[in-house]
């Protein structure tokens, strides 16, 4: 018992870092994607080439968006003025470097803030009266300028290095025709919820580094190819039973069109077996997109069909459909048998497994008293839990129970005082180490639960008795 715990502990740090990782990247995407576009279309290779307008190019790449990122990475860390000192220091990665510093970025960006909240708490009530502006902007400024310094000096050599061993180290894996083994580790971490950290944290930044050079990148098409999840997903549809075969294809379209990968997961957890047909899947694609050279200009974000086909560099979109399709249907035929094997046995437990969060939510919602807000939380706050939370809204209003408040946030950020937070069952452990006091309902799909229900007719059964 101590080892599963200590196993669910491990779990929920890799988690967490995941999450702090991809957090620098994500609120940063629509400045990539803006700088994948321009790419795309003035570049000499591109579809309309315009000197002048390329020239917007390299400065984005070698200054905008690392210092985004910094700014990001110190204001998670602390605030707005953690953001300003991460940007300041960020600086000192960038200039003169010789690749892009995106890993730099997401190391001093946070250090930036994580000095300036030390020194902050070091001098809290210990400023006279009158002397707290003075103090913050030039504390501000010194802590950026010696972090700067120190970054320029130190920092940016080794991190210059390790993007080199780096990028190396992927060539040489293409070069030698591997890539198609990464869907063992990628395919997996996926299905923990890291694909976050995985796209944003790891391979983003290499795949920009490689498109500076090279005009495309293979690496964007790793993690955020959606033809391994819709391939699981269409065997369930066709082959399973019960709630899981009904709510298949409204997780294909949010999928594949909509780009949340997340959809797919629950359904991978609930016969984990199936993660052999993301890896056939995701290896079939990642060995396709070789063989066709496919590339993309920018990441994918989200990973929709849609996505992949606006960042496709010129003359280079038929073969990354090509990569999706193949991984499509390798996962699928891997995945059919499996998912028609177990299809009696699964539509027997969702039944179970549905009646008896039903009962746990009477009872639990009983105790809680007058419920103000309920929270739907998933890794980025931007995916599932959205549209989990817009189904509820929508039960919630048809039961005249307009006054209690539905939102969507990270699993690491759900507003204190929250009433009920729900989300996917594997993030239960995290949601409940933030938050405390909140009572926590973990189900195995937040777009199509059948729990939904129960929960609004017990919020509207306990006004009555109120």
């Amino acid at each position: 018992m101590a080892n599963a715990s200590q196993g669910m502990s491990a779990r929920v740090h890799i988690q967490r870092f995941g999450r702090f990782m991809s957090g620098m990247i994500m609120p940063n995407l629509g400045a990539f994607i803006a700088w994948g576009l321009i790419t795309t279309l003035f570049i000499p290779p591109g579809w309309i080439p315009n000197e002048k307008l390329a020239t917007l190019v390299s400065p984005m790449i070698t200054y905008l968006l690392p210092i985004l990122i910094g700014f990001t990475g110190g204001k998670l860390v602390w605030g707005i003025r953690g953001g300003v000192v991460g940007a300041v220091v960020t600086m000192g990665v960038v200039v003169g470097a010789g690749v892009p510093m995106f890993i730099g970025a997401m190391i001093v960006g946070p250090l930036g803030g994580w000095v300036t909240k030390k020194f902050d708490q070091a001098t809290e009530n210990k400023i006279p009266a009158g002397f707290e502006m003075l103090v913050a902007n030039f504390s501000a400024g010194i802590i950026g300028l010696l972090l700067a310094l120190l970054a320029l000096v130190a920092i940016q050599p080794v991190v210059a290095g390790l993007m080199t061993v780096l990028q190396h180290a992927v060539g040489w894996v293409v070069d030698h025709r591997l890539l198609p083994l990464a869907s063992i580790f990628i395919e997996p971490g996926k299905i923990l919820f890291l694909n976050n950290a995985i796209n944003h944290g790891v391979l983003s930044p290499l795949g920009v580094a490689e498109v500076t050079e090279k005009g495309k990148s293979i690496l964007f098409l790793l993690e955020t190819n959606p033809g391994p999840g819709l391939g699981i997903l269409l065997a369930y549809w066709l082959f399973s039973k019960g709630s899981a075969k009904a709510s298949a294809p409204t997780a294909i379209i949010v999928h594949f069109f909509g780009g949340i990968h997340e959809m797919y997961f629950p359904y991978v957890l609930m016969q984990p077996i199936l993660v052999l047909a993301a890896i056939a899947g995701g290896a079939t694609g990642v060995a396709t997109n070789m063989i066709l050279g496919s590339g993309e200009v920018a990441a994918p974000a989200p990973g929709s069909i849609f996505a992949l086909m606006a960042v496709a560099p010129r003359g280079g979109m038929l073969p990354v459909l090509i990569g999706v399709v193949t991984a499509c249907a390798v996962s699928f035929v891997v995945a059919a048998p499996l998912v028609k094997r177990a299809a009696s046995r699964m539509a027997d437990e969702d039944v179970s497994d549905s009646l008896e969060g039903a009962k746990a939510t009477v009872k639990d919602i009983k105790d809680i008293g007058k419920v103000e807000t309920i929270v739907f939380a998933c890794d980025a706050g931007m995916g599932t839990s959205a549209m989990g939370a817009t189904r509820l809204k929508k039960l919630l209003t048809e039961s005249g129970l307009t006054d209690i408040k539905v939102e969507h946030h990270s699993v690491d950020e759900i507003p204190r005082g929250t009433s009920i937070a729900i989300c996917q069952k594997n993030l239960v452990e995290r949601v409940r180490a933030s938050n405390p006091g909140t009572q926590v309902y973990g189900i195995s799909n937040l777009v199509n639960a059948s729990e939904y229900q129960s929960i609004v007719d017990e919020l509207a059964a306990a006004r009555k008795g109120a």
